[in-house]
């Protein structure tokens, strides 16, 4: 800032620097030198009057008003420099657009009021003093004319406070507008680079949703999906390995691939629907994010169909289960769950016995142990007292640690084991070595499996550790909170 209060590196309006030396812009330059010629003229018009009526020469007095009329210019850089000469010559009775001009500069300034104050108390003295003295000297030399006493000091201190006020008021008025215009412009500034931040930070937090999203519907169609076709391709290679041998084993075993099958496509379709309505939703402008947990309910009223009709289609292979399974789909006018059913439906810790049911049926040894549970209620749940999302992530979880042991554990013993706890629900689901004759399906993996257990458990505040045991299988555990409700 300089002494007027102008930046010294931008103009009034934010412009950069244009003109020469200390002004802003050129205009201004401009302006003050037409000022200063204009004081030099009145200077050395009121000094050559001066040295007449003192009896000096012409010249000195034309010299004196060359000298103080151009100071005028250095009035945005010195305003006070401009003041105090406007006082120097005042006795000369010269300089009267110099202390004008230079008390609206030095009021309109950053310099400090204390001193202002007392520079305008000095110009107003010495004006006071000088039109005295001028006065009483025009009244001495009019013998006829006698005025009252108090007419002279009246006039005088009239004459300070008008040649000195009205400048001295308006350059306040100026200063102060201009540091209300500079502080509502940086606070204009401050805001926008805040408006700027919010919106990069708003931009950050959609597209991290974007991504959640998008992770989550990934987790549930590999969940829901990658069980079912595990145990389809289990079935097969049995179906390869007894074709010749046992005939009636081999047709069984084709029925249930065929179940299986089906049972996929069904939640293919009806998972296919409900991301087809979201994508309508949002289109629309609705909200789309309970669309994760609407294809974990899709999910789990296609599982706990496909369960139903898989065990009345045991005794007799084919297709009547086929039919049902097609009239249930949404191709046979099935609806799609809305977006409030996503806590009421999911898989449920009764419905364990069944995956692991499932298993059992692909020809693996699987053990189901559960603890804390009650006289008279179900063996896998101790009635349906935890929060859906709890319920479900230990179903996701015995669901992907089960196909885990079809893919890396072909024809080992598994374990799965549930603990009702006072404050917790605990799940452990462990395998032993691989058999050595057991044949390989060759399942594939994507080693998705413990990353979406994982992110499961830990999304509702609980515990997950996997690893190998030291008798040569692999074990699973998760710990959840018993009191946790849905989001």
């Amino acid at each position: 800032m300089t002494a007027t209060g102008a930046s010294e590196s931008v103009g009034a309006r934010g412009a950069p620097v244009s003109g020469p030396w200390w002004w802003a812009r050129r205009r201004s330059a401009v302006l003050d030198v037409f000022l200063a010629a204009a004081s030099t003229v009145e200077c050395a018009f009121e000094g050559a009057r001066f040295a007449e009526g003192a009896q000096l020469p012409e010249l000195v007095g034309i010299l004196l008003g060359l000298l103080a009329g151009p100071v005028l210019l250095l009035r945005r850089r010195w305003p006070v420099v401009v003041v105090l000469v406007s006082i120097a010559v005042i006795p000369a009775e010269m300089g009267g657009l110099l202390s004008t001009v230079g008390l609206y500069t030095l009021a309109a300034s950053e310099v400090p009021r204390r001193v202002t104050g007392l520079l305008a108390g000095m110009t107003v003295t010495g004006t006071l003093v000088t039109t005295f003295l001028s006065l009483r000297q025009d009244v001495a030399a009019q013998e006829d004319f006698q005025p009252p006493m108090w007419l002279i000091p009246a006039m005088s201190l009239a004459l300070g406070l008008v040649l000195t006020a009205p400048p001295v008021l308006w350059g306040l008025y100026v200063g102060a507008r201009r540091r209300l215009v500079e502080s509502l412009r940086e606070r204009a500034d401050g805001l926008e680079r805040e408006l700027s931040l919010l919106a990069d930070r708003a931009e950050e937090r959609a597209e991290w949703a974007r991504n959640e999203e998008r992770t989550r519907i990934a987790r549930e169609m590999h969940d829901v999906v990658a069980h079912r076709v595990s145990l389809m391709v289990v079935h097969a290679a049995a179906l390869q390995a007894v074709a010749l041998k046992d005939p009636e084993k081999a047709s069984k075993n084709a029925g249930l691939v065929g179940d299986m099958g089906r049972q996929a496509l069904t939640e293919l379709r009806e998972m296919l629907g409900v991301l087809r309505t979201a994508d309508g939703a949002a289109v629309r402008g609705a909200a789309v994010s309970g669309a994760p947990e609407r294809l974990a309910a899709v999910a789990s009223r296609a599982g706990a169909k496909a369960t139903v009709q898989a065990r009345s289609a045991e005794p007799s292979v084919g297709g009547g289960t086929a039919e049902s399974l097609e009239d249930g789909g949404p191709a046979g006018g099935a609806s799609v769950p809305g977006a409030g059913e996503s806590d009421s439906e999911g898989p449920y810790l009764a419905e364990l016995a069944d995956l692991v049911g499932q298993s059992r049926a692909a020809g693996m040894v699987v053990e189901l142990a559960v603890d804390g549970v009650a006289d008279g209620e179900p063996a896998a749940s101790a009635g349906r007292r935890y929060a859906p999302r709890v319920e479900r992530t230990v179903y996701r979880v015995v669901q992907e640690a089960l196909t885990n042991v079809h893919k890396h554990a072909p024809g080992a013993r598994a374990r799965v084991r549930l603990a009702h706890r006072e404050a917790e629900l605990a799940v452990q689901v462990e395998n032993g070595p691989c058999e050595g004759g057991a044949a390989d399906a060759g399942l594939p993996s994507g080693g998705n499996g413990l990353v979406g257990m994982r992110e499961r458990v830990t999304a509702l505040g609980g515990v997950f550790v996997s690893g190998p045991t030291d008798s040569g299988g692999f074990r699973v555990s998760a710990v959840l909170p018993a009191s946790t409700t849905p989001a």
